[in-house]
């Protein structure tokens, strides 16, 4: 990875895909340049999100993709197309392929459910754990009207059809796997099974919930800064 200039950070978004919820990790950032992307509520599928977030990568710097949760799919997608600029993978409590695939069957039940919020207070345990606190809750309460249940259910049909484990072979930058140690939607399972296909992988394990970029936002970007630093050539040329 080139030092010269400092790569940019594009951030691929979770299942709310508002981008939103990066604003606790966007302020911990420290002279790296971020772009966030936002897909309309209109894209719920795999190839329309990542045909979206392509359109969006830079053409005139080097730059690191973060795929978070519903958006690994995505950004192991697009760093299968090697695009100019790109220098590392990071994949952030997500997945190459439905990450429970033993409820894949459970998707019929999904689509013919009427579309429904979860309690806020579920919600919570399962994204935010023990980690809940006043303003990341207010956060979820601002970011919940912006999309609407719909989009999030189709969004999830999305998920438990997934695979995009064979585009893991043709990336060709360095990748790394954030992985959350009481993540309750993305088991460690999904990030072995990325492991099998791509032994090189970096795996970091943080303590925090599914959303840790938004709970323990400085470890994660001392983390990233970390894996910069591992795959830079001493004289700061690209290292693949």
């Amino acid at each position: 990875m080139s030092s010269s200039p400092c790569p940019a950070l594009v951030l691929l978004p979770g299942l709310d895909g508002t981008g939103l919820m990066f604003e606790p990790f966007v302020r911990v950032l420290d002279g790296m340049e971020t772009r966030v992307v936002r897909y309309p509520v209109a894209l719920s599928s795999y190839p329309d999100c990542v045909a979206f977030a392509r359109a969006q990568l830079p053409v005139d710097r080097p730059f690191l993709l973060l795929g978070e949760s519903f958006s690994g799919p995505v950004a192991i997608a697009l760093a299968a197309e090697r695009p100019a600029g790109l220098v590392g993978l990071v994949l952030c409590s997500t997945f190459a392929r439905n990450p429970r695939p033993a409820l894949a069957w459970t998707a019929r039940i999904l689509r013919a459910l009427p579309p429904r919020r979860l309690p806020l207070l579920l919600l919570r345990w399962l994204i935010l754990g023990r980690w809940a606190s006043s303003p990341l809750t207010a956060l979820v309460w601002t970011m919940l009207p912006m999309v609407p249940i719909a989009t999030l259910k189709a969004r999830l049909l999305a998920v438990m059809a997934v695979d995009h484990t064979p585009l893991l072979d043709p990336i060709q930058v360095p990748i790394l796997a954030l992985c959350a140690s009481q993540d309750r939607l993305v088991p460690r399972l999904a990030t072995d099974w990325i492991r099998a296909h791509r032994p090189d992988l970096d795996i970091v394990t943080l303590q925090g919930p599914h959303w840790f970029l938004q709970t323990r936002p400085e470890a994660c970007a001392q983390a990233i800064q970390a894996f910069i630093e591992r795959n830079q050539t001493p004289g700061g040329a690209p290292s693949v």
